[in-house]
């Protein structure tokens, strides 16, 4: 019996596409320079059920499977590879449970991050993780590659919420990881090894996840600098004396002046960084205030503080529109997230800017400056054979300055294909064999997105 009998014996037929037009839409996320085979199926499953069933025709028949949730990723993580399963997760998409006693939300992979966050919000709880694509991500894909966001200098990132998982192994067991309470220390963490897993060692089906109590709405400031030099040391000042902002970003020249052409922001001409900073805190306007005198002893030269949230929401416009302004610059754009210690942010600025010098392109940075996650943007002509390689190259020198400076390679994407590479280079030669080793207990057949991470 072949794959698509196989899968059809155990699934309805409007969950398996195999209309090649159909199938390939289905081949890539959304990075660059990320190599896409061609999947002999894709499977949309709606039941745990399912998917064991998938899972254990694929080790029977020895067949390569790629997990998907919305395919928003930036690092090539959810590719499809050449005759594989893509086994799609979006039609999970059920809250299951929102719990205001315990502060816990049960959720299906598929469940949209804005979706259960307002679901939430509606009894009077919040759920911190916030990627910019929010408004497409899903909490699976979140799962997979530890997701980060704005909120993370003050509530974390994605591995810091997921208390539990229901995992379908490679061989299609059921393995129920972690707890619903507030604390557990049984065992090894198991659940923390599956977040930022990019679905190398199972598949997601249910997720335990951790909630707050809804802040009060936030206040930001914006502060110009003539420098990013001057921006950092505004950054390391206000982390220094131990204020808790909701959100701390940066933006570097290139990247305000792809704003205000884009949007006509009406940022001047002379700004070299702009520093957005918030607090939802009981009294956010004394806490603006404080900042911004750190601010503009650090050499602000203007320091606009927000009164309502209306006009906060005005002041964030500039860094919302970053990423959107900078696709504009030219055809195609490379992402990077590589993550330093705040001490060195200055430098990994600066690094960037020289190296968008040598490689004679345009690469603009915005930052989740309070927690030294940088997102140093490649514009290029992808059909410029030169430029293109010049981009290339450009995005592993920003990636060799992290590591020089003490980071890591990807704060918040993954590694996926487009930085397997570099991720050896990180753990060295013993913690990479310890990662594979892992591999290996959890996929011994290796049909588990191959091709990802190592």
């Amino acid at each position: 019996m072949d794959l698509i009998a196989r899968l059809r014996a155990g699934l309805p037929g409007e969950a398996i596409l195999t209309d090649p037009d159909v199938t390939g839409s289905y081949a890539n996320d959304m990075a660059s320079f990320c190599e896409a085979g061609t999947p002999a199926v894709v499977v949309l499953p709606r039941t745990v059920e399912q998917v064991q069933h998938i899972m254990r025709t694929a080790t029977e028949l020895r067949v390569p499977v790629v997990p998907q949730g919305a395919r928003t990723g930036l690092s090539g993580a959810a590719n499809a590879s050449d005759g594989c399963i893509v086994l799609s997760l979006v039609k999970m998409d059920r809250i299951i449970e929102i719990n205001p006693v315990d502060r816990i939300a049960v959720v299906e992979p598929g469940v949209i991050n804005a979706v259960l966050s307002r679901a939430v919000n509606a009894h009077g709880l919040y759920y911190p993780p916030d990627p910019s694509s929010w408004e497409q991500c899903s909490i699976g894909g979140n799962i997979g590659t530890a997701s980060g966001g704005l909120c993370c200098v003050k509530y974390g990132v994605t591995a810091e919420y997921v208390l539990g998982l229901d995992i379908v192994l490679a061989d299609g067991r059921l393995l129920t990881t972690g707890r619903r309470t507030a604390k557990g220390v049984a065992g090894y963490d198991l659940t923390r090894l599956f977040v930022g897993s990019e679905g190398s060692l199972g598949i997601v089906v249910r997720a335990v996840l951790a909630l707050k109590p809804e802040p009060p709405e936030q206040l930001a400031l914006a502060a110009e600098f003539p420098s990013t030099a001057a921006a950092c040391e505004a950054v390391c000042e206000i982390m220094a004396r131990g204020h808790a902002p909701s959100l701390l970003e940066l933006m570097d020249r290139t990247s305000i002046r792809a704003v205000n052409d884009m949007a006509q922001m009406g940022l001047p001409d002379t700004t070299e960084a702009l520093l957005l900073a918030a607090f939802d805190t009981p009294e956010p306007a004394a806490d603006l205030a404080a900042v911004g005198e750190l601010c503009t002893a650090a050499g602000a030269t203007q320091v606009v503080p927000a009164e309502t949230a209306a006009e906060s929401d005005l002041l964030l416009q500039a860094r919302r529109l970053t990423l959107t302004a900078l696709e504009r610059v030219k055809s195609a754009t490379m992402i990077d997230d590589v993550c330093v210690p705040r001490s060195r942010l200055a430098e990994m600025l600066d690094g960037t800017a020289a190296i968008a010098e040598k490689y004679g392109l345009t690469i603009g940075v915005c930052a989740h400056a309070g927690d030294g996650n940088t997102h140093p943007t490649v514009c290029f002509d992808a059909a410029d054979p030169d430029e293109s390689r010049r981009a290339r190259e450009s995005f592993d020198d920003i990636m060799a300055l992290g590591l020089h400076l003490g980071g890591t390679i990807t704060g918040e994407h993954g590694v996926g294909v487009l930085k397997k590479e570099w991720l050896a280079r990180e753990l060295g030669p013993v913690g990479l064999e310890l990662q594979r080793g892992i591999k290996q207990v959890f996929d011994p057949l290796g049909i588990l997105n191959p091709g990802k991470l190592f």
